[in-house]
């Protein structure tokens, strides 16, 4: 068994929408996807005043893959196309396959528009082969109860997709993916194997990490090398997003909400989408 090492880091890049303060690794300067994760926004922390505007994401449109919202602060409203409705507060996640095609908003509740508060999002976009783009939409809303939380050596992994030691994370892709969040305590770790073969997402949110003796700072994204294992360990309170997947290997073609194969596919989306079909 081999333990994974850093290859490189790459910094969040700021990229705020309006007065929603934003930092975006993925895709950045030197790194394109970590195949089949495609993109991340992260959104805050911030603080938003009573009387404020929420949320700037109005409905819009998806097609050709999953995303992940992670409710670090703060709380979420969720209405698609499809019928599917939540409000979900800290702690939880929304998992959404966009599948053929969805009509999505995510919008701040009434009571966040009034009262304002502490704000932190995260979303990270998986990309789904050719053989499942045209899948039936889906949505799974959690509330922070709903995850599990397992305790390690100094850390709490709350474990959203895939299978822990011995646990089993409430959301079921349609990939074999593997979805955490893990809150560190100083010099807390957590290790993770059954790696080879598979990309591993890891995005430093809060604190710093080690890995292998190598810092990895907030708002890093971490590109790992070889191996089928990896030890997280803390150098202060700290909280990783942590992911990993068989690469897809397939030609990715992306425009706007959209991901597919190609252009005529990207093509047929826009066409669908402005004729009404995405519900």
């Amino acid at each position: 068994m081999s333990d994974k090492t850093i290859v490189r880091l790459h910094a969040a890049q700021r990229d705020d929408i309006g007065d929603l303060t934003t930092r975006r690794p993925l895709p950045g300067p030197q790194i394109a996807q970590l195949d089949p994760f495609l993109f991340l926004n992260h959104h805050g922390p911030q603080t938003y005043p009573p009387g404020n505007r929420g949320l700037p994401f109005g409905p819009h449109p998806h097609r050709g893959f999953e995303t992940v919202t992670f409710i670090l602060e703060g709380s979420l409203m969720h209405k698609d196309s499809a019928g599917h409705g939540s409000v979900i507060g800290a702690g939880g996640v929304q998992w959404m396959t966009a599948g053929r095609g969805i009509v999505h908003a995510e919008i701040s509740p009434p009571e966040f528009l009034r009262d304002g508060g502490p704000l932190e999002l995260l979303q990270l976009w998986i990309n789904l082969p050719a053989r499942l783009k045209m899948s039936e939409p889906a949505y799974v809303g959690l509330a922070r109860g709903q995850i599990p939380e397992i305790g390690a050596a100094g850390a709490t992994v709350r474990l959203i997709a895939g299978e822990w030691e011995g646990h089993r994370g409430p959301v079921r892709p349609l990939l074999d993916i593997f979805m955490a969040t893990v809150a560190f305590e100083p010099g807390g770790s957590a290790w993770f194997h059954g790696l080879e073969g598979r990309n591993v997402f890891l995005y430093v949110v809060s604190g710093t990490i080690t890995i292998a003796g190598q810092l990895a700072p907030q708002y890093h994204l971490v590109e790992l090398g070889e191996g089928d294992a990896l030890t997280l360990s803390a150098v202060d309170r700290a909280v990783v997003v942590i992911g990993h997947a068989a690469p897809l290997g397939e030609p990715v073609v992306a425009h706007g909400p959209f991901v597919m194969n190609t252009r005529e596919e990207i093509n047929q989306a826009i066409e669908d989408y402005q004729a009404g079909l995405f519900g």
